[in-house]
């Protein structure tokens, strides 16, 4: 059986379950989310906890047992203490900007580029407008966007300019030598 498949999920207080057939319903004041649970997989809620069982042991059923329990778990976090990720900026005249629900980034191109932020993301620029703190509680929506942002402007490899995550370290590759 599954190692993390097996593990009960605890129900903090605050945190309405409902379980409906294969749709599980996860409510708190910060927000809902919701999950189509796989065929053959059951999910039960006894006593305060989220129980994840599969009903054989097939393959497919044992590698979708974990990763339920895992996204379920990620829900109930999200919905209870949210989910952030900074973005950090580096390369001169490199910045975003916050308007509205878009950030606006100055990359290098000729043209600034606009990225419309999806619903259930907030985004904080700090003062110097390198750094971005993205916070939701959907942690795979929460992944995507920051990928998202990167692609933008990767870091480059000869001198790190680009978004990356806070705390990433980047191998800078030696550039040309002259000749001799």
């Amino acid at each position: 059986m599954s190692r993390i498949g097996k593990k009960p999920i605890d129900v903090p207080n605050g945190l309405d379950v409902i379980v409906d057939g294969n749709l599980i319903k996860l409510k708190s004041s910060n927000g809902e989310l919701n999950y189509i649970i796989p065929s053959n997989i059951e999910v039960k809620l006894i006593d305060k906890k989220i129980i994840v069982e599969r009903k054989s042991d097939e393959k497919r059923e044992r590698s979708l047992h974990g990763l339920a329990r895992t996204l379920i778990y990620n829900m109930a976090t999200g919905l209870t203490q949210g989910y952030q990720t900074v973005l950090e900026i580096t390369g001169v005249g490199y910045k975003a900007q916050l308007k509205g629900d878009k950030l606006l980034f100055a990359l290098g191109y000729s043209h600034p580029v606009e990225f419309p932020l999806p619903k259930g993301i907030t985004a904080v620029v700090d003062d110097k407008q390198t750094t971005i703190t993205l916070k939701s509680v959907d942690k795979q929506l929460l992944g995507q966007v920051c990928a998202d942002i990167k692609k933008l402007r990767p870091p480059d490899a000869y001198k790190g300019k680009g978004i990356r995550y806070s705390g990433q370290k980047i191998k800078l590759k030696a550039g040309k030598t002259g000749k001799k």
